[in-house]
């Protein structure tokens, strides 16, 4: 009987409930079920939503040992011991290598480059000015950031928010604030999926019946040669520019290229769909594991979800105001609903621009006439967070 008590004490003891620390730990475990709930019953973002959830899930039950925050943070996040990580890491220590090194962002870059068509940009040029106006919502929400105490670094990741792009966001905070990455992705991951709560009742604010009704011109043809040479001459002058962007610009531009070029079905193929779906697993559990509940349970935390909705809004204000000032110099051919899909969350804004388009005047299709913005906001949000990077990294 000694020798079995023994053995249940042994158990006992080696259990994560004797692992308990802090009853925060129970509450992270009722957050990540509640994501769970939002990814798989309302589908909120479901692909990034479910896997950022369950890493958040298991870096929070005691005794798992899957992720050590003190072997990234102990010394400075720029002086990482790799060699521990490599021989004490757990399971998403070792996926979160990933994210670290910049290689899952800069991979989910190209697979969206090799699903993204640019040319409804190219056909209008103009759109690409709707593009960067949405990056209005960076700076306010960075400067917003500052004045609340946060320092410069911290400031410009959760700025970021405000491009609604997950993968720019989550690869300008692991450089410059890893200790808030989980907060902001999951910040800017639950507001790209409420675009179609955030964006219609500031659209409608800001706009007039008259401006909301305007039918815009059928896009001119682009041609495969353009299409092509496009992202080639993108990433040699964006890259010149901004050296700093050019892992994250250059797989979304090679990505397209994969597209548009016709000779590498293959590798399109691959980008879009197989490597996407691995890296998207590997990023949402290895980035819901950073969000431990001494880091992810706190006053910052709370702060940055309010300045992310606060990015957002003004992003969708900076689009909504150019595409009205373009309205008015062109004589009202320019609907500034459009303006909206500035922010680079490809095709949900184009698509909100449509349906408030299309509530106010039935036979009217701004689809096409949104996605230009739409994917001219991807390299917008993309060269935002290389001159953040460049200024505070």
């Amino acid at each position: 009987m000694e020798f079995i008590g023994s053995i249940f004490s042994s158990f006992a003891e080696q259990s994560g409930f004797a692992y308990f620390q802090d009853f925060r730990q129970l509450i992270m475990i009722i957050i990540a079920c509640v994501l769970l709930y939002l990814g798989i019953v309302k589908r909120f973002e479901p692909m990034l939503l479910v896997g950022i959830a369950f890493g958040m899930l298991l870096t929070n039950l005691p005794g798992s040992g899957v992720y050590h925050p003190e072997l990234w943070y102990a010394s400075g996040s720029a002086d990482v011991d790799w060699g521990a990580v490599l021989h004490d890491g757990g399971l998403l220590d070792i996926l979160y290598l990933g994210v670290k090194l910049g290689i899952y962002p800069s991979l989910i870059f190209m697979g969206v480059g090799a699903m993204t068509d640019f040319g409804p940009m190219m056909a209008n040029p103009k759109s690409m000015l709707l593009g960067a106006a949405a990056q209005f919502g960076v700076y306010v929400a960075m400067l917003l950031a500052i004045a609340l105490g946060f320092s410069g670094p911290e400031a410009a990741a959760i700025g970021i928010i405000g491009g609604a792009d997950g993968p720019t966001a989550i690869w300008l905070t692991k450089n410059l604030a890893p200790h808030l990455l989980g907060a902001i992705a999951v910040a800017a991951y639950s507001y790209m999926a409420l675009i179609p709560l955030i964006q219609p009742p500031i659209m409608m604010a800001l706009t007039t019946e008259k401006e909301r009704q305007v039918k815009m011109e059928q896009l001119r043809p682009v041609s495969q040669a353009e299409k092509i040479i496009f992202p080639i001459v993108i990433t040699i002058i964006t890259c010149l520019v901004l050296p700093s962007v050019a892992s994250l610009l250059g797989c979304l531009m090679l990505g397209n290229l994969f597209k548009e070029c016709g000779v590498v079905d293959r590798l399109s193929d691959t980008a879009q769909n197989a490597m996407m779906d691995i890296v998207t697993i590997f990023l949402g559990i290895s980035v819901g594991g950073t969000a431990t509940y001494d880091q992810f349970l706190s006053l910052e935390t709370l702060k940055i979800i309010v300045l992310g909705l606060l990015a957002f809004c003004f992003a969708t204000v900076g689009g909504l105001l150019i595409g009205k000032v373009m309205y008015a110099l062109s004589g009202g051919k320019i609907n500034p609903l459009i303006g909206s899909a500035g922010v680079s969350a490809v095709p949900m804004a184009a698509r909100v621009s449509q349906v408030v388009g299309q509530k106010c005047n039935p036979s009217n299709f701004l689809l096409m006439h949104a996605m230009g913005p739409n994917v001219a906001g991807v390299i917008g949000s993309a060269v935002a967070a290389g001159f953040l990077l460049a200024v505070f990294g």
